[in-house]
């Protein structure tokens, strides 16, 4: 996926310049890094990041592959909460386990560009919903421990990258408020119209005696 990516260092330890020099190294020339990095700024996933630091932020993350048909996140999943996914290629459904806790239904499906799992990257949770491959996926992954080192070596880009993952968390939820509100108002209307329909006995009103 990444061409060059991840190539073998000297067994010394390096130094954090020698290291950001080798994975800025590592992804130059990289048409799927070019492309990690402009998918992050894209409106789907966190345009509040400029290019540059989108490729550094590009340089602590790891290719994968997933193929069709499979579930790589569940939902209510503790133990695997470690990473997000930025979607390069393919789609994704997202599910979630309808009230019965039988069937599931289709939330919304996801393209290039997405990003998956990061409210549990930030906070360890469980997963809320189910993401299942549509298709082969290629997708580049960024895991708390490289968060770590990110935050260690770039403090600076650590913090655009945390913030503008924050907005994103908070539009949403902006999002979800606003639906729940509708929802709340639309239960009112209708509750409305079923008591116009079926006025609700006072339970002041005593009912008629019948003679024997």
């Amino acid at each position: 996926m990444f061409e060059s990516f991840r190539r073998k260092s000297d067994p010394s330890p390096p130094s954090e310049k020698q290291a950001s020099e080798a994975r800025m190294r590592a992804i130059k020339g990289s048409s799927t890094a070019e492309l990690a990095a402009r998918l992050l700024i894209a409106p789907t996933a966190l345009m509040q990041l400029s290019l540059a630091e989108a490729t550094v932020v590009v340089s602590f993350m790891e290719p994968c592959r997933i193929q069709a048909g499979t579930t790589f996140i569940a939902e209510g999943d503790t133990a695997d909460t470690g990473y997000m996914l930025l979607l390069l290629d393919g789609d994704v459904t997202i599910e979630s386990l309808a009230v019965s806790r039988k069937d599931r239904r289709i939330v919304t499906v996801l393209g290039p560009g997405s990003l998956i799992g990061e409210m549990s990257l930030l906070d360890g949770s469980a997963r809320l919903t189910s993401c299942v491959a549509s298709t082969d996926l290629r997708c580049a992954a960024l895991s708390r421990k490289a968060l770590e080192k990110l935050t260690e070596h770039d403090p600076r880009t650590a913090a655009k990258l945390l913030l503008a993952i924050s907005i994103r968390i908070a539009e949403r939820l902006r999002e979800v408020t606003d639906k729940v509100r509708l929802y709340s108002d639309l239960v009112q209307v209708m509750q409305q119209e079923i008591d116009h329909l079926i006025p609700t006995p006072n339970k002041d009103d005593k009912p008629a005696k019948t003679r024997a």
